[in-house]
């Protein structure tokens, strides 16, 4: 019995020295989770971590060693803490130290480590855990209200449209998440407006609206997240309500007045182009100044036609061959006239009739027939047999030189315009000039001046000169009867009639039978042989001395386009932005370097082509139709001044000298506008004398 109790003590205080033995070595780390994910609201201070935070020793359930006396948490500015719930179970928790923010941070990311209590109450010997990393969202809470991004917001629609969208309003919100940082739906305040909104803010009208009702139409919408918390403030709308725009030429008068001797004057000095904001590609806007009937309207009143061609110096001995009919010149009796706005005498030939010019009345040739002027006036009518594809005659002249005879015929083809030479008859073949012009069948009125300095062919069109396309003609052309004639509208050609003389055929010659007719209105035709004008001569005879011009080019924008026509009575400009092409167009101006310009009326016209992106819905603007007046000039003052009277002894009357009667005569002539002549004019004055006689003229 005694051996037995013995035993059990000796196995107790073995027990007890082993229980002390192992105590006192700390053998085992901690353990953890290696990542963590955790959740805290922002009106909150706990992290609720996923999964929960424990640290599990194997020491346990030794004390000290087995058990976990805390948490580190590693990385700078951290604002979480960790403390241990239950050292026995491990159990921890992550707490913020203040309050945190979504908007400022929403999400944290550290690492966190767990250490036992080592191997007594000192903590020695004290064991930690692997780093594990913990992720932190910040999860939101609607702490704030919408914001709108403006207090007013504007917009303007077109009365009677109806608009899918007419402004967008839009709010913002500070919360970070998606749940509250959106705007869920807008809604308008102000009951019985012809207004929408969607959810996105956009505002469009619910019927047409009108200008001559409410021009102005104010309401106040509001904003709510999608925690249904409201805008702080309400937003303004206003909604001009403007009359339907129709894109034109603004500001522009109909009416306009030029005063004599002023100088330029610019046409349309306030005018703008309205495109209703809708995107342009190209403009293009010519200006013409000019009437449809001959001379195109341009001031040619001022000189005779002698006078004229003597002041452009071109070379004497014109002849008229369509002057008006009287005794003397009946050749054009039987042509119909068309009454004109000026003094030009304009003849309608009508494709079934010509003139010929008694050889008397013509210019003597001579050795000069290879050289000659033609000049006139032609609005061609076009028409006649395939569609107006026949040859029709302008003129048809068989011209004989000192026993031999040379043939010229200019005529028109369709849009082409030719001259055929035959510079003898006897043995050279026969040489055709030709021109494809849009003016000779465009149905305007143009001048045309031809001169022949064979084998040299200059054609002049409104003043400007055109290179021929040179035919020889290697047909079987028959040669004219040597015989000199000038037809105009037409040409003779021979016929020959057959008939039976007992039984045989017989042939005779019928004479000759005119062909080719002219459609068309003549004027001004006029033939000179000899010396042929130049250039020069020819564009001073054309040109005027009041039209169209544009001076102004630092006025132009980038890319702008200017270009007159030789007579000055079209200007056209191109350029692609609206306000800089509104801007040159004010710098259009009407000259006029006439000292007394013919008082009247100039029709005045502005046609716009605009092109856009697409074809589709581009812009269409109305042409201007308006008038310049020139106004009357006031007339010159001409003053005799001298002394009243002139005594001298009898003896002087009786000398063989005499005596001057005005000794002292002086002559003065005076207007009340002022003068500025121009280099445009088509001859330089020939000073105070040359001034007197354009004053002593009116």
């Amino acid at each position: 019995m005694i051996r037995g109790d013995l035993y059990l003590g000796v196995l107790l205080i073995s027990a007890l020295l082993h229980s002390v033995t192992c105590n006192k070595g700390n053998k085992h780390k901690p353990w953890m989770e290696a990542q963590y994910q955790g959740i805290i609201m922002e009106n909150d201070n706990t992290v609720l971590l996923n999964p929960p935070l424990f640290a599990l020793d194997k020491d346990s359930p030794l004390r000290y060693a087995g058990e976990i006396c805390g948490f580190r948490i590693h990385g700078s500015g951290t604002p979480f803490e960790a403390v241990v719930l239950d050292r026995t179970t491990g159990e921890g928790l992550i707490r913020a130290k203040g309050p945190v923010d979504c908007e400022a941070q929403r999400e944290h990311t550290f690492t966190i480590q767990a250490h036992d209590c080592g191997e007594g109450p000192d903590g020695s010997n004290s064991k930690k855990s692997h780093k594990a990393t913990v992720h932190v969202r910040v999860n939101d809470v609607n702490e704030f209200a919408p914001v709108f991004g403006e207090r007013v917001f504007r917009a303007s629609v077109t009365e009677g449209r109806m608009y899918e969208r007419v402004l967008r309003v839009q709010a913002w919100d500070q919360d970070c998440s998606p749940q509250y940082s959106q705007v869920c739906f807008y809604q308008i305040l102000t009951p019985n407006v012809p207004f929408t909104i969607d959810n996105d803010g956009y505002i469009k009208n619910t019927q047409p609206l009108q200008a001559n009702g409410e021009r102005l139409i104010r309401f106040t919408v509001t904003a709510y997240d999608c925690g249904k918390k409201r805008a702080v403030e309400d937003a303004e709308v206003e909604i001009q309500v403007k009359p339907t725009c129709k894109p034109s030429w603004r500001g522009w008068n109909k009416r306009i007045e030029y005063v004599p001797g002023t100088g330029n004057l610019a046409l349309f000095p306030s005018i703008h182009l309205e495109t209703c904001e809708e995107p342009v590609w190209s403009i293009q806007a010519t200006i013409e100044i000019q009437t449809s009937h001959v001379a195109k309207g341009c001031d040619r009143d001022n000189y005779s036609e002698k006078s004229l061609r003597k002041l452009c110096g071109a070379a004497p001995g014109d002849v008229d061959l369509l002057p008006p009919s009287s005794t003397g010149y009946n050749w054009t009796r039987g042509l119909p006239v068309q009454e004109t706005q000026d003094s030009s005498l304009v003849f309608w030939f009508n494709g079934s009739q010509s003139v010929e010019i008694p050889p008397a009345r013509l210019p003597a040739g001579g050795s000069a027939a290879d050289h000659l002027t033609l000049s006139f006036w032609l609005k061609h009518a076009g028409g006649g047999g395939k569609s107006g594809k026949d040859e029709e005659v302008l003129l048809c002249n068989t011209v004989q030189n000192e026993g031999s005879f040379s043939h010229y015929t200019l005529a028109v083809h369709g849009c082409r315009i030719s001259f055929l030479y035959w510079s003898l008859l006897d043995s050279a073949r026969p040489v055709k000039f030709l021109w494809k012009l849009e003016q000779v069948c465009d149905g305007e009125w143009h001048h045309y001046a031809l001169s022949l300095a064979f084998p040299t062919v200059s054609l002049y069109v409104d003043g400007v000169t055109y290179d021929p396309a040179l035919i020889h003609d290697n047909g079987a052309l028959p040669p004219p009867k040597r015989q000199a004639r000038l037809m105009i509208g037409g040409c003779w050609a021979d016929e020959k009639l057959s008939g039976k003389s007992n039984g045989n055929e017989t042939t005779r010659a019928a004479g000759a039978v005119t062909g080719r007719f002219l459609r068309g209105y003549v004027s001004g035709f006029a033939l000179r042989l000899g010396s042929v004008d130049s250039r020069e001569v020819i564009e001073c005879l054309y040109s005027c001395k009041e039209g169209l011009q544009y001076t102004d080019f630092d006025s132009l924008g980038k890319g702008m386009k200017v270009h007159v026509n030789p007579a000055q009575s079209q200007l056209t400009l191109e350029g692609d932005d609206p306000t800089s092409f509104s801007r040159a167009l004010q710098h259009v101006e009407y000259l006029n370097s006439l000292q007394f310009p013919t008082p009247g009326v100039r029709p005045l016209k502005l046609q716009t082509i605009v092109r856009c992106l697409s074809d589709e819905g581009c812009l269409s603007v109305p042409d201007l139709e308006g008038y310049l007046v020139v106004l009357q000039p006031d007339a010159p003052q001409v003053l005799l001044s001298g002394s009243p009277r002139s005594a001298h002894p009898i003896s002087d009357f009786q000398g063989p000298l005499g005596v001057p009667i005005f000794p002292d005569l002086r002559i003065t002539c005076s207007v009340s506008h002022s003068l500025t002549p121009n280099k445009l004019e088509r001859a330089p004055r020939a000073g105070k004398d040359q001034f007197l006689l354009s004053c002593l003229k009116l």
